[in-house]
């Protein structure tokens, strides 16, 4: 397989380099000088690089996972599962400090789990979402310090903010008033809690990413009409660096569009200091930055 080297811009007088991993049809890490260093054959929707170098991964739907699953796999590829959906899918998975997992289901009845590693349920409540498109249900739920939860619904057009025992704390919506004051409804996909209770959200559909702060305003948004192009195609994950910095895939980006990227990173002044292209049809579901010029990026990532 072969793949374009990630890049940081010319005119960038210290040049950015990541290592990542890519989530998605193609499942595979890439080193900071733009080589294939692993690689799954499986398709898969979320992931994270564990501290031990093993891969934790969520698993699309497939024959031998009908209702997708949490799988962990080591570099050499010995797989241990984690969770096996019972529903339509299973939409993500976060590691957390305690040593749990955080997942959702998406099906005739969606629901957060919060699971050790033997698959023992120590958190579940339903979740509050339309039931009449199972796919559209949610996508990447964390869980915060405060030992809460908020959970992207995507056809309910906002971030939902749960507590431990699933009673609903609030929203924030994602839907736009346009010119002529009908609703614009985007679709929220990753909400990330960073500074000072702000929330980072990826709207997929509107291909924009806002800010909202500890008081549900949106406070900062980027939109093509910010970047060289139309950038920002079905913008899915994100991740917020410890600079400060944004890192956005769009999963359709240099589909169409060959010059569109499939990641880019972005300063809150919307400078693009770092672009990786690929030349590939398929896209990037989600994905991690795992090192920035040969330093692994400390603590659980902000994705």
């Amino acid at each position: 397989m072969l793949f374009a080297q990630s890049e940081s811009p010319s005119e960038n007088t210290d040049p950015v380099a990541h290592e990542f991993l890519a989530c998605g049809s193609h499942t595979y890490i890439m080193n900071e000088a733009g080589k294939v260093v692993w690689e799954y054959p499986h398709n898969t929707r979320d992931g994270y690089v564990l501290e031990n170098g093993n891969l934790l991964l969520t698993m699309t739907k497939s024959k031998r996972f009908p209702g997708g699953a949490v799988v962990e796999v080591t570099r050499d590829g010995d797989e241990t599962v984690i969770w096996q959906g019972t529903q339509a899918e299973v939409n993500s998975v976060q590691p957390t400090a305690d040593g749990t997992y955080v997942l959702t289901e998406a099906g005739p009845k969606p629901r957060l789990l919060e699971v050790d590693r033997s698959g023992n349920i120590k958190v579940e409540f339903p979740l509050e979402c339309q039931l009449a498109n199972h796919h559209m249900q949610t996508r990447m739920a964390r869980k915060l310090a405060d030992g809460t939860y908020v959970v992207p619904h995507l056809l309910d057009f906002a971030v939902f903010h749960y507590s431990a025992d699933g009673t609903l704390l609030g929203k924030l919506d994602t839907t736009v008033s346009g010119d002529d004051d009908h609703a614009i409804h985007t679709w929220p996909f990753t909400a990330i809690r960073h500074g000072e209770a702000h929330t980072l959200v990826n709207c997929t559909h509107g291909n924009r990413v806002v800010d909202f702060d500890a008081n549900g305003k949106i406070v900062w948004q980027l939109t093509n009409d910010d970047l060289p192009g139309p950038w920002l195609q079905d913008p899915c994950g994100a991740q917020v660096l410890p600079n400060g910095n944004y890192v956005i895939t769009s999963y359709a980006g240099g589909n169409k569009d060959k010059d569109a990227p499939k990641l880019f990173e972005v300063t809150p002044e919307k400078k693009v200091v770092w672009t990786h292209r690929d030349g590939h049809p398929y896209g990037i579901h989600h994905f991690q930055i795992v090192t920035t010029n040969g330093k692994r990026l400390p603590g659980l990532p902000l994705k």
